[in-house]
């Protein structure tokens, strides 16, 4: 969630609140002046909840969803069941490489999480749509729940080594460099298709990749709040 006033902008979108208290957001707004907020969830929004927003008196709220107008143009064959997460950092990383590079260009956005998303972005700003694949816990969790001796490894960076010495090292170095030669290879399909390609890169956890593709990664852990910024803006003018 953002919430916005005339001078200031508030995401709130990292707060995780264990089940459906929203007493938090009132005291919020109790003690700021928002003028807008944008809601947005991967979960379902429960009409009590949604009841509750609409009752704090902020003079425009906007609800993220399929039907929300956008200031990109949305290809996705069914968007209905897109990711709000995904568009928004897409719309984010779309107009922030507009502001680094002063020009269009296609855009890729990788989002490295409980799943690892890739998104594109045209240069004159159509959403194309994406590949999903499982995220670095969920690969070290279906490795250990899915065979029967298999340990569950902790997330951590693989050593130098090239292969792992020890069954839980080689679990190591299968997922994190797995997961690093996944993105540098969709990063290498999608420069070829698109040359003049920009990359963001967003997301809890951390990969390191090579320093050629370093080199070419725009780092931006809040391009999600980014685009649910510009949506609200898009809805409020």
């Amino acid at each position: 969630m953002e919430a916005k006033s005339l001078r200031t902008t508030a995401p709130l979108l990292h707060r995780r609140v264990e089940g459906h208290d929203l007493a938090w957001l009132s005291d919020f707004v109790a003690g700021h002046a928002v003028d807008a907020c944008i809601v947005s969830s991967t979960a379902d929004i429960t009409p009590d909840i949604w009841q509750h927003i609409s009752s704090l008196g902020i003079p425009h709220v906007v609800r993220f969803d399929h039907t929300t107008p956008i200031p990109l143009t949305n290809c996705y064959s069914t968007p209905q069941t897109l990711g709000p997460d995904r568009l928004a950092a897409a719309i984010g990383a779309w107009y922030e490489n507009r502001e680094r590079t002063r020009r269009h260009t296609p855009v890729l956005i990788i989002d490295v999480g409980t799943a690892i998303t890739y998104d594109l972005v045209t240069a004159d700003g159509q959403y194309l749509g994406g590949n999903i694949s499982p995220g670095i816990q969920l690969r070290f969790l279906a490795l250990h729940e899915h065979t029967a001796h298999l340990p569950l490894v902790e997330i951590r960076e693989a050593g130098p080594e090239e292969i792992g010495i020890s069954t839980s090292t080689a679990i190591l170095h299968g997922v994190i460099d797995g997961v690093r030669h996944e993105i540098e290879g969709f990063i290498r399909e999608f420069s070829l298709k698109n040359p003049l390609l920009s990359v963001f890169l967003t997301g809890g956890d951390t990969i390191n990749f090579s320093e050629s593709t370093k080199n070419r990664i725009f780092a931006d852990k809040f391009l999600v709040s980014k685009g649910l910024d510009l949506v609200l803006q898009h809805n409020n003018q």
